[in-house]
């Protein structure tokens, strides 16, 4: 079983891009959203909601890892001033690894102008109802971005199969393609 992180900042192009490396490969695409939008009908942005946005995604993870999937893309927006982004990072990847898998991480840097454009964009729109309110959404980009270092430093990220990508100018079928090629998927 192959995992891809693929993390960045909001708006950075994760989902997207997940769901043109999905086109091109055999991987299937659980962005975090997919989470997020189950649960927040229910119990809003609440820390019951997060407990089992985190409870679900495990059982994912432990089920993928077990089964005859080729693998998945998850998508992650990663503050790594937070030592507990640093842990579910880190517990992920063992879920994968020790039954076997593989993880390759991808980290997405992206231009905050063009991450602002991309907030409004029909697709990600489409497939995320809680960014629907676009003045919102681009208030917590920001806000985010205030609160938290979303990129990695040089060198900060020590894993073999590591890959960073400046998608500030690219397509997500570009960027896709690289993803692919880079890791040989």
């Amino acid at each position: 079983m192959k995992l891809i992180i693929l993390f960045g900042p909001q708006a950075s192009g994760k989902m997207t891009i997940g769901h043109e490396l999905e086109k091109i490969t055999e991987l299937k695409l659980f962005h975090n959203h997919m989470t997020i939008e189950l649960l927040v009908p229910f119990f809003g942005f609440s820390p019951e909601m997060w407990r089992l946005v985190d409870k679900f995604r495990q059982d994912i993870f432990e089920t993928a890892a077990g089964s005859e999937l080729y693998g998945m893309i998850f998508t992650y927006v990663w503050a790594f001033d937070l030592q507990n982004d640093w842990d579910y990072i880190e517990s992920v990847c063992r879920i994968i690894e020790d039954r076997g898998g593989e993880v390759y991480l991808v980290e997405l840097e992206t231009a905050l102008e063009e991450r602002l454009e991309r907030n409004k964009t029909p697709h990600r729109l489409e497939h995320k109802p809680t960014k629907r309110d676009v003045a919102r959404s681009e208030q917590n980009l920001l806000q985010t971005m205030e609160q938290h270092r979303l990129n990695s430093h040089e060198g900060e990220i020590t894993r073999e199969r590591y890959l960073r990508i400046n998608n500030t100018s690219l397509s997500a079928a570009e960027v896709a393609q690289r993803i692919k090629e880079s890791f040989q998927l």
